[in-house]
């Protein structure tokens, strides 16, 4: 059974940088694309940031791009999200998420996701 457990969410000021941690078990990462989501209160879980499997490619949401930078470490079962400059609208819970299917079409897409954590609070004050 495949679990991601994310780590690393917390309180942090305006300005400020967390990382975010996914840890993966029941299954090797190293051939599949890895996620990251987020959902704000009373709003739709969108994309943050993708990783290819071998990680060569990125892919991030306009609202993150030059601030945060998604990385994996194969050999570790662990995908990571670092989170710099942050701003209050950055505030909501995160996911990780990883699809069934070696290949998928769209990394933005939440439908091409199949096993999602249980997500970790990042809330940013001004």
């Amino acid at each position: 059974q495949v679990q991601l457990v994310e780590s690393g969410g917390g309180l942090v000021q305006a300005g400020g940088s967390l990382t975010l941690s996914c840890s993966t078990s029941g299954r090797s990462i190293s051939l599949y694309a890895m996620a990251w989501f987020r959902q704000a209160p009373g709003e739709e879980r969108e994309f943050v940031a993708a990783i290819t499997r071998s990680g060569g490619s990125t892919y991030y949401a306009g609202s993150v791009e030059g601030r945060f930078t998604i990385s994996r470490d194969n050999s570790e079962n662990t995908v990571f999200l670092q989170m710099k400059s942050l701003k209050p609208e950055d505030t909501a819970v995160y996911y990780c998420a990883t699809p069934s299917r070696y290949y998928i079409a769209a990394y933005y897409d939440t439908n091409q996701y199949d096993f999602w954590g249980q997500g970790t609070q990042v809330t940013v004050s001004s």
